[in-house]
């Protein structure tokens, strides 16, 4: 498959630092579509014989240089081959339209990620496992769904982008009226983006901080908006997804099958988080009528808000070891 040629950083522009337990380099590899992502790809030193290795993603509008390469990097210090990788359309990955989402593209997007940890030379096939933070967490239990190469799958401070779409933050929006206000919102950008010639951007993270601003708007601020998280390729740190960038997810629930998931599956979620009603739900959605519920795990974490689980929060709120310990006991 051809692959698009991208212009990758060289040089270590992480939000968190480098590791000298581990090697690091970039890779490319191609999705289903054709379209080429650009991934970290972290190696435990010294790591003798086929390795069990993890694919991360996420959060939803971040990129790879922020929780998911931190994720990724901790994971490979713990004796694990791990990629962190941007989704279709953002950050260094290709995709000529910019800025959008798309439910199924994005499940693709780890799916690909688990093709090139099957065919790397340092990977035992049998032993891949997946993690998702934030709006990828949604993504990686519909990738667990649909995958049965993925071994055990972590979500972590999850949302479900398509019922906060549906149905806004705590369901607040979810009625036929409320949902055809929105789609109709969408239909009218179309037809302005058009007229324009280019997409209109919907906003990252509100800046400057309103002082009446919810809490969990002050906490992504927290995150995207300051030295602690900010990346100039982040759409959460500048200007957000295209308005009409996640149309689709109106449309489209991706847990409908999660009660078929065989393989492990542990999610993760802060106590104080907004979002933490989203891994509730979906645990329980996931073990409801199941035959497959003796390697589930919902691991709620005392005092830890939303993004304490995108780089700890200054207070170790990941579990690190918990989660070293999940993949080594399934991926073998």
């Amino acid at each position: 498959m051809k692959k698009e040629e991208l212009k990758l950083t060289a040089e270590w522009d992480k939000t968190f630092p480098k590791s000298e337990k581990v090697d690091h380099s970039k890779v490319t590899f191609v999705n289903r579509y054709g379209i080429t992502l650009a991934a970290d790809l972290y190696v435990p030193k010294k790591a003798e014989g086929k390795l069990p290795a993890i694919a991360v993603c996420g959060p939803f509008g971040a990129v790879k240089e922020q929780a998911a390469g931190l994720y990724a990097q901790t994971m490979a210090e713990r004796g694990f081959l791990t990629v962190a990788f941007d989704p279709s359309f953002t950050g260094e990955s290709g995709g000529n339209v910019r800025y959008m989402a798309s439910p199924d593209i994005n499940t693709e997007d780890f799916m690909a990620a688990v093709d090139f940890l099957s065919l790397h030379e340092k990977v035992d096939p049998d032993r891949i496992g997946i993690i998702g933070i934030c709006g990828w967490g949604g993504m990686a239990l519909n990738t667990a769904a649909l995958d049965t190469r993925v071994k055990a799958t972590v979500a972590s401070t999850m949302y479900d982008m398509t019922r906060v779409n549906a149905k806004g933050y705590f369901d607040a929006e979810d009625s036929e009226e409320a949902r055809y206000q929105k789609r109709a919102a969408m239909c009218a950008q179309r037809i302005a983006d058009l007229e324009a010639g280019e997409y209109a951007l919907g906003g990252g993270v509100v800046d400057p901080l309103p002082e009446d601003a919810p809490f969990f708007v002050k906490d992504y601020y927290d995150y995207y908006k300051t030295q602690r998280g900010y990346h100039p390729r982040s759409l959460n740190s500048n200007g957000g997804w295209n308005v009409i960038g996640c149309e689709s997810f109106l449309n489209q629930p991706i847990l409908k099958y999660s009660n078929e998931i065989r393989s492990a599956v542990l999610i993760m979620h802060g106590e104080k988080a907004h979002s933490c009603y989203f891994s509730k739900d979906a645990y329980a959605a996931m073990t409801k009528d199941s035959k497959y519920t003796d390697n589930k795990e919902l691991l709620i974490i005392p005092d830890a808000v939303h993004t304490d689980l995108y780089d700890g929060g200054g207070k170790d709120a990941i579990p690190f070891n918990k989660l070293a310990d999940f993949f080594r006991e399934y991926l073998g």
